[in-house]
């Protein structure tokens, strides 16, 4: 049964102002009904969504119905992708700083509506409203950043072994860019993606996660009604199926110029497989993560257990940045295992509409019976469960935050990704130990290393040290700053986006030279 009335409140502990959001309103606010369309194409507009083929959109709080999604067809992607194309022809003749404020408006419209669409993140995913309201501040930042890169979108000059010439780099666009996103960030990387891709000349087709729908059509209102403002028509566009077959002609289209692709590996190596069959299309990819924290002798503890605690059990350790390994020093491996315990008693698990909730739950059932799997692998390999490691007895997918002592970074079910809220201890001897445990996965997103030792940083931040795309020192492995590249090596992906030149990715490089002169150095050799 749905419930029409869900109120939500911002605790003061965040130090947010009190605020009550209604489902209803929300819904109103944000153009969201009962029944919603899946796909916006500029020709046609939404599609008309058919009850009887529609599906739900689920709170994992309450495992109950928020509202029901008409499901794009093949038909839809045929108008999406045709109008993508066409636009496309009129918007890479745009001024790049025009293109700018084109996404500068869409961040206005998405500030304008900040509290609503952080209260629809949350029912979306189950994140806490703080959580919520933060993914959307992250769009309302990338689109600041993307208005400004629009304005230098630099190429450099370079000098001509000719006399009388000259050379220079130029970015171009691409064409059209697919982008497809994963249910943990239902806002923020479509934000990453798109606007960088829109500031470079390209046209955007989006296809959010089924499992997070709401957020998607939401934000996909607000661009329309920018583009509508500005009359740039099919710059953005969207479709949302729980059919595959549609999603996959993302992959196989030519016209398709780049697909960003965010999710697991096993999808991701079939985003470059099928991509990469047509040559001069391109895609980035964004992947697993399986990040390691070291923990040496000389680190503050206290810091340490506060900073891997968040990063473990924030989003419910559904992120690609959530801290999954702990490598820590034996000598201090006790007491860090005590001071993250405590921690972890101290963070509230719960529904997410209350503002006093950390935690909340997983996305759907079978991220619960995957998180309870890999708590009974790693028991009957010999490790203890030093807190947490059950599934929650209430209504919705929660499980409690797990702390697993007594791990070998070998077994398998420390060397996959569980998208859950579990972290692994594992103990090393000496500092060269720990860099080789740290980098002895196949993932290479986020890492982190809590120390006072100048040349343990060092060594970790060195060409022998972490081989991930992100390393922060004294800090979490999640949280990112857009103004840095976002991205990682091995099996994530070596895609990047966000800030410093990630939006190269979106464009084409043109080397360009110039015979300014009225000679030839091929007159010698051709008589005309």
């Amino acid at each position: 049964m749905q419930r029409d009335q869900s109120r939500f409140r911002t605790g003061s502990k965040d130090g947010l102002r009190d605020m009550i959001f209604d489902k209803q309103k929300v819904f109103a606010e944000l153009g969201l009904q009962a029944l919603n369309s899946g796909a916006y194409g500029s020709e046609g507009g939404w599609s008309v969504a058919e009850p009887g083929n529609a599906f739900a959109a689920i709170n994992p709080s309450t495992e109950e119905e928020l509202a029901r999604v008409g499901n794009a067809s093949g038909e839809d992607y045929d108008r999406i992708i045709k109008a993508a194309v066409a636009a496309h022809k009129k918007w890479r003749m745009v001024p790049a700083p025009v293109r700018g404020d084109l996404v500068h408006r869409i961040g206005m419209l998405v500030a304008e509506h900040h509290d609503a669409l952080g209260a629809l993140v949350s029912l979306d995913t189950g994140k806490s409203l703080m959580e919520g309201k933060a993914e959307i501040k992250e769009v309302i930042d990338m689109a600041t950043l993307a208005a400004g890169q629009s304005r230098m979108l630099y190429g450099f000059t370079q000098q001509s072994q000719r006399a009388h010439h000259r050379m220079y780099d130029q970015w171009l666009p691409l064409g059209v860019v697919g982008i497809i996103t994963a249910y943990n960030f239902p806002a923020a990387v479509w934000a990453q993606n798109g606007f960088l891709s829109a500031i470079g000349g390209n046209t955007v087709i989006w296809k959010p996660s089924p499992k997070v729908p709401l957020t998607a059509i939401a934000l996909q209102r607000l661009a329309v009604k920018a583009m509508e403002e500005m009359g740039y028509a099919g710059v953005f566009q969207m479709f949302v199926s729980e059919d595959n077959t549609v999603a996959e002609r993302l992959l196989t289209d030519r016209n398709v110029a780049l697909v960003s692709f965010t999710g697991s590996t096993g999808v991701g190596h079939k985003v470059a497989n099928t991509v990469g069959a047509t040559l001069g299309r391109r895609y980035l990819l964004e992947c697993s993560g399986n990040n390691g924290c070291i923990v040496d002798e000389t680190a503050d503890l206290e810091l340490a257990a506060a900073a891997i605690t968040f990063g473990a059990v924030g989003t419910t350790g559904q992120r690609c940045t959530s801290t999954r390994r702990v490598i820590v020093q034996k000598s201090v491996s006790e007491k860090l295992v005590r001071l993250l315990a405590g921690a972890y008693r101290n963070v509230k698990v719960g529904d997410p509409v209350d503002g006093s909730t950390l935690v909340g739950p997983l996305v759907d059932k079978g991220a619960v019976i995957a998180f309870e799997q890999t708590v009974a692998s790693a028991k009957s390999l010999g490790a203890t469960v030093a807190f947490g490691g059950r599934r929650m007895d209430r209504p919705g997918y929660f499980v409690e935050p797990t702390i697993i002592t007594g791990a070998r970074n070998e077994w398998q079910c420390v060397q996959e990704e569980t998208f859950a809220p579990i972290l692994f201890v594992i103990e090393y001897d000496d500092f060269g130990e720990a860099l080789e445990l740290h980098n002895g996965v196949a993932q290479g997103l986020a890492s982190g290393i809590h120390s006072t030792n100048l040349s343990n940083i060092e060594a970790f931040l060195s060409a022998e040290g972490s081989d991930c795309g992100i390393a922060k020192v004294n800090m979490g492995t999640t949280g990112a700053d857009v103004g840095a590249a976002f991205g990682g090596e091995k099996e994530t992906g070596g895609g990047r986006t966000a800030g410093s030149d990630a939006w190269k990715g979106y464009m084409r490089r043109q080397s360009v030279c110039i015979n300014w002169g009225k000679e030839t150095p091929w007159r010698r050799l051709v008589e005309v």
